[in-house]
């Protein structure tokens, strides 16, 4: 039976789902910047409406987070406050969330890399010796299976499109590719709780990349060989990129401070 972590065990824990939270708030933010912007009506409404899944599950997570850091302390932390006062290297996030939208292309090959990730990620943390850790990745699992199909859908319109939609979806993929070793390289939080909440990150690498074969294949794609990797989001270091996008996302809250809505 699951006992209640210890003092050093919650910490971790409360680094864990901010991790989590802090990677699909990005990667929903980023989106967002997408509505009113996107090629057709429909495809517009649904990119926003993938956008507000992935805060809703980061709105999950900084929820149990905020309880964890809350718990034995006078000072209640809320997960408004996770959100929005938190400094760029405060941040969790994978990197490749908080990478620039880009054209089409690109936005859309940044998606189909992060969603295939956190599709098998959420089947392994549905296990999870934590009910809530377990809870959320069940619930937002349902959610993820549609953005794969979807973002799956768009690599093959792509790829196997018009001359200049393939070449801008390989100029795409061998910018993103590097950032994507990061999914599978443990932050010592998530090895430290191996045995109890997380899971084993490197195991869903090969379920990952045959799934990004396998659609590559069907949009004539070729997968690139292995790059140097970018990473350090989940110990906060970033690019510049994260500090552009909280300037922007969190300037009300610090200018009006308590402002709720």
């Amino acid at each position: 039976m699951y006992s209640k972590p210890t003092n050093n065990a919650k910490n971790e824990l409360a680094d864990y789902t901010l991790f989590l939270a802090d990677s699909s708030l990005l990667m929903g933010h980023r989106l967002g910047e997408w509505t009113g912007h996107g090629p057709v009506i429909e495809q517009d409404i649904a990119i926003t409406n993938i956008a507000l899944d992935l805060i809703g599950q980061a709105r999950n997570f900084y929820q149990y987070a905020a309880e964890l850091i809350s718990d034995g302390n006078e000072t209640k932390t809320t997960e408004d406050d996770l959100a929005y006062l938190r400094d760029a290297n405060e941040f969790k996030n994978l990197l490749i969330a908080e990478l620039p939208n880009g054209d089409w292309a690109f936005t859309i090959t940044k998606l189909f890399f992060f969603s295939t990730w956190q599709f098998y990620f959420y089947q392994k943390l549905i296990n999870s010796k934590d009910e809530q850790v377990a809870a959320i990745a069940e619930k937002s699992l349902k959610e993820v299976t549609y953005h794969v199909r979807w973002s799956s859908d768009w690599i093959i319109r792509l790829g196997d499109g018009t001359d200049e939609s393939k070449k801008r979806l390989e100029k795409a993929i061998a910018a993103i590719w590097p950032y994507t070793g990061e999914m599978f390289t443990p932050a010592a939080f998530e090895d430290n709780l191996k045995d109890s909440v997380s899971i084993d990150v490197s195991g869903i690498k090969d379920d990952w990349l045959e799934k990004v074969q396998s659609v590559f294949a069907e949009a004539t794609l070729s997968v690139p060989e292995k790059m140097w990797w970018q990473s350090g989001g989940k110990n906060g270091v970033h690019t510049e990129h994260l500090g552009y996008i909280l300037a922007e996302m969190q300037f009300m809250q610090r200018a009006y401070p308590g402002l709720e809505w």
